[in-house]
């Protein structure tokens, strides 16, 4: 069954068009939906908040709960179609001015759906009557509601008569020849509709509301040159995003930049690859979540929400402004033109009160973008935005615009702990090109500017004990507040490290005991190492387990924790208690396990020696077969051959 739908019916119901867009009917009876159809018709035609219309879905059920398709469908029978069918036409006209939707049937889960396809009209405001035989009203829609146009939501009704969006305007100097039908073909099969196997062009332009007639022949929209053109930049000239990457704060020096053109969702696919492949992780195991946590410099779904917004909400129209992406190393600014159309205000974009239903500026781009699914509904952009910034631990968005709404701006800050990890480069490189002081003088600066991250207390302290001024470093630990849990911990672990440099191993010991009895995966694990070093085996093997998977990626770590338990197990050698010979048999298979995994990782060929030392001892502490404990301790002989200790072990199972 062929379709004549710009959109595959799939689709159409799985969520590619939102809410205000849609409505699912399950049943077809003149009494209760006919009436309810006809003014949701009309609803889509005046097209209030300019989406382009929507769509009524005859057969289908409606999950109030969550707002979707129940499936699988429940249809129509052949002639609740055709009575369906019959009756909306000659419903339809008592719309004035008069307005018959797009009608077409297609099948589903095996069943026949009616399908109502109702474009925004170049000829709004509708009315339809309220009841069969009632007087005609406006009618609009407001969220997933069709409601009575009242008040200031009338008054704005009225104010869009005859005002066409300029995306869905009539190009002007421009010829269906400029058009790509490759491009066009693309877009169909993305969204599943059946006009992708329908060879006429032209056919396919006219069924999708591409082109309009002028004199007797067909012309592209905007819209249809925006999106399956190969260069929009031809008839709009600021229909490009520019990206640049600033060196510093004070955005004079550029390190990158790059121009995305082409088809806008083009821009969007290519804009967001760029984006995202210069988009920092750091994924790291909880201590006390078997879940593993992390963050991102900055989160895609943020990323992408603005983007779009700034593709989808500027004007094509009257800015040649591309729409710039500013990359600075704090944070990324997205800038459109020009600002946001009137009737949203500050407390809108910061979500102190909801987004007002004012009309969009551009009706046709938003549509095609959501239907890509690259766009979401109407409204849900900038609450999306904020979630997925918190959800990431980042600080705040910001959107902002000036009092002439020349332009609209979406700042993004970067995670403190990327931010961090910019500085603590820097500061390395200082070093090593030896400009100590500088270094030295960028970690206080960042520090005193609020930058309070984990690393950069933990590289501070470090800093002071370099140059041996361990008062100045237990001074800053002594000065961080209580709820900076993780920065306390980290700058405690690093200033205990440091006095154990400094042969001070009891103060050293002070200090651990006051580290916090849940630590962050990298805090236990080095912890636990400067446990093992300072002889607390049972204190270190604590905080191995509480490193968590940390400890399983890292050879070093994996090796001294297979060295706590064996060590563990000298106590327990002389026990004759059942409970302590089941304890020592435990960890000694358990480090036997920890060994064999280390000798199978990447490390210098010492490290492996040691390990397969370690592992002779753990099969001949477990009573393995001879010949089984003499190769691991060959092994390490091959390894290290001037190791005398190596060497002792092989003859004393000769």
């Amino acid at each position: 069954m062929k379709s004549v739908l710009p959109i595959g019916i799939e689709e159409l119901v799985g969520g590619a068009v939102e809410t205000a867009r849609i409505e699912l009917k399950a049943t077809w009876n003149v009494e209760t939906t006919g009436v309810q159809v006809v003014k949701t018709l009309c609803a889509f035609a005046n097209d209030l908040q300019n989406l382009n219309g929507g769509y009524v879905v005859l057969g289908v059920a409606e999950n109030q709960d969550k707002g979707s398709a129940v499936r699988p469908v429940e249809g129509l029978e052949d002639r609740a179609i055709e009575n369906a069918q019959k009756w909306i036409r000659g419903s339809c006209n008592r719309i004035e001015p008069s307005y018959v939707p797009v009608m077409d049937v297609v099948e589903l889960d095996g069943k026949r759906l009616l399908v109502l396809w109702a474009p925004a009209s170049d000829i709004r405001p509708h009315q339809a009557p309220d009841d069969p035989k009632g007087a005609r009203k406006y009618w609009v829609r407001v969220g997933s509601a069709t409601i009575e146009a009242r008040d200031a939501i009338l008054t704005t009704l009225m104010q869009q008569t005859a005002r066409v969006p300029f995306d869905d305007r009539r190009a002007s100097g421009a010829t269906n020849e400029d058009l790509s039908f490759a491009l066009v073909r693309e877009f169909l099969r993305d969204v599943q509709s059946m006009l992708r196997d329908e060879p006429d062009a032209e056919r396919v332009y006219r069924a999708m509301q591409i082109v309009t007639l002028v004199n007797g022949h067909s012309v592209p929209r905007n819209v249809a040159l925006l999106f399956f053109s190969l260069e929009p930049e031809r008839w709009f000239r600021g229909a490009r995003v520019e990206v640049v990457e600033f060196h510093d704060d004070a955005g004079g020096n550029t390190i990158s930049e790059h121009v995305f053109r082409g088809p806008l969702h083009h821009q969007v696919r290519q804009c967001l690859a760029h984006l995202e492949s210069m988009t920092t992780r750091h994924l790291e195991k909880s201590s006390s979540n078997v879940q593993t946590s992390g963050w991102l410099s900055f989160p895609v779904p943020a990323l992408r929400e603005a983007l779009v917004n700034a593709i989808y909400h500027r004007s094509y129209e009257s800015s040649v402004e591309p729409a710039k992406v500013y990359l600075y190393p704090n944070r990324i600014e997205i800038i459109s033109y020009p600002g946001p159309v009137q009737g949203i205000k500050p407390m809108h974009l910061d979500g102190s009160a909801p987004m007002p239903p004012v009309p969009a500026r551009n009706r046709r781009i938003g549509e095609y973008l959501e239907e890509l699914r690259l766009a979401e509904g109407r409204g849900t952009g900038l609450p999306k935005i904020r979630r997925s910034m918190g959800e990431n631990g980042s600080p705040s968005p910001t959107f902002d615009f000036d009092e002439g709404r020349t332009y609209f701006r979406v700042t993004l800050p970067a995670h403190p702990e990327y931010v961090a990890l910019r500085v603590l480069s820097d500061h390395a490189y200082r070093k090593a090109t030896g400009d100590h002081a500088s270094a030295r003088t960028a970690l206080q600066r960042a520090w005193h500017t609020g930058m309070h991250s984990p690393s950069i207390a933990a590289a501070l302290v470090r800093e002071h004990a370099s140059v041996g001024d361990l008062k100045a470093a237990e001074a800053l630990v002594a000065g961080i507040e209580t709820t900076e849990r993780s920065t306390y911990a980290s700058a405690l672990m690093a200033l205990a490290t440091a006095y154990a440099d400094a042969g001070d191993e009891a103060r050293s010991k002070v200090l651990l005991d006051e580290l916090p009895d849940l630590l962050a995966a990298r805090d236990a694990f080095d912890a636990a190492i400067l446990e093992r070093r300072l002889g607390r085996q049972e204190r270190a093997h604590k905080l191995f387990v509480q490193a968590g998977d940390l400890v399983l990626q890292d050879v070093r770590a994996l090796h001294e924790l297979a060295q706590t338990k064996l060590k563990l197990t000298g106590s327990l050698v002389r026990s004759r208690r059942p409970a302590d010979q089941q304890t020592r048999t435990r960890l000694l298979q358990e480090a036997l396990a920890h060994l064999e995994r280390v000798t199978q990782m990447d490390a210098p060929p010492t490290r492996h020696a040691w390990a397969w030392f370690n592992l002779g001892q753990a099969r001949q502490w477990l009573k393995y077969p001879r010949e089984s404990v003499r190769e691991a301790y060959q092994r390490a002989c091959d390894l290290a051959p001037d190791e005398t200790r190596f060497r002792r072990a092989l003859e004393g199972v000769r």
